[in-house]
């Protein structure tokens, strides 16, 4: 199989580490994207001219343009785009500050749509590619304490759909892949919180259970490497793709549910047809 040249957001730990040695290991290239890149020079050591640090704020529209370009001219093509960069934000709505609703989404839709935007002449240019944007269970469903992120992620489901049917004419791919719980520290050192108001304590401690059950056996981000060369060398590859063993159950439950709930209210809707 021909060698791939991949661009990764957010690849100093977690998914995008995980993903550029996987991609590396087998003698693809990279350029990958951290705030620090210190955090990358191992990878430097390592794998020498076919791993091009860049250091990047996703946030910043005109840098994301700007390291798009540099890696499209340092390897001379661009073959998997991977917006990875992005973090939790918990918080019950009521709780959440505007500017953290603003960096969530500044974050999680925005800097993923600058980046598509950047690599999209490219891979139209070049007749192939694949993007892939890294959502989340938590972009089917939603869930409490996380509200907001939810909401980033059903942004980027969305655009993202609309964007694999416009691009599908040029040989370009458009993969969400939807996690469940895994083993990175996106509950932990990446996440922020709002500042709790005492009137949710005890909705907060029951959503906290919830939660431990949803993800009470975490998955192995060290698994997803090859996972993630499934997707990018597929001659069909899928629009959606869930990472982990739970998501699947919990889906389905969400989606019969919806469902059956505009079932029950159709006489409603033909109404509203006039």
């Amino acid at each position: 199989m021909a060698q791939k040249t991949w661009f990764i957001t957010g690849a100093s730990r977690g998914f995008g580490r995980e993903w550029a040695l996987a991609a590396l290991e087998r003698g693809d290239s990279v350029a990958a994207t951290a705030r620090d890149t210190f955090t990358l020079a191992e990878l430097v050591d390592r794998y020498g001219d076919r791993f091009l640090p860049l250091q990047l704020d996703v946030n910043d529209r005109e840098a994301d343009f700007a390291a798009v370009t540099e890696a499209y001219d340092y390897f001379g093509r661009l073959d998997v785009v991977i917006n990875n960069a992005g973090y939790g934000q918990f918080g019950f709505i009521e709780e959440l500050s505007e500017k953290e609703v603003r960096d969530q989404f500044e974050t999680n839709v925005f800097g993923a749509f600058w980046i598509t935007q950047a690599a999209l002449p490219y891979l139209r240019e070049q007749g192939s590619g694949h993007i892939i944007q890294v959502s989340s269970i938590g972009g089917i469903s939603a869930f409490p304490n996380i509200g907001v992120y939810n909401a980033s992620k059903w942004a980027l489901e969305g655009f993202s759909q609309a964007l694999a049917q416009e691009v599908a004419p040029f040989g370009v791919h458009v993969t969400l892949v939807e996690p469940g719980g895994f083993s990175t520290d996106w509950g932990g050192a990446s996440a922020k919180h709002a500042e709790p108001l005492e009137d949710y304590a005890a909705v907060k401690e029951a959503a906290a259970e919830a939660r431990k059950s949803r993800v009470a056996s975490p998955g192995d981000p060290t698994a997803t490497g090859e996972a993630i060369l499934r997707i990018v060398d597929a001659e069909k590859p899928p629009l959606r793709v869930f990472f982990g063993r739970t998501p699947i159950e919990t889906a389905k439950a969400d989606y019969a549910g919806r469902i059956a709930e505009w079932e029950q209210w159709n006489d409603v809707s033909v109404l509203a047809q006039g």
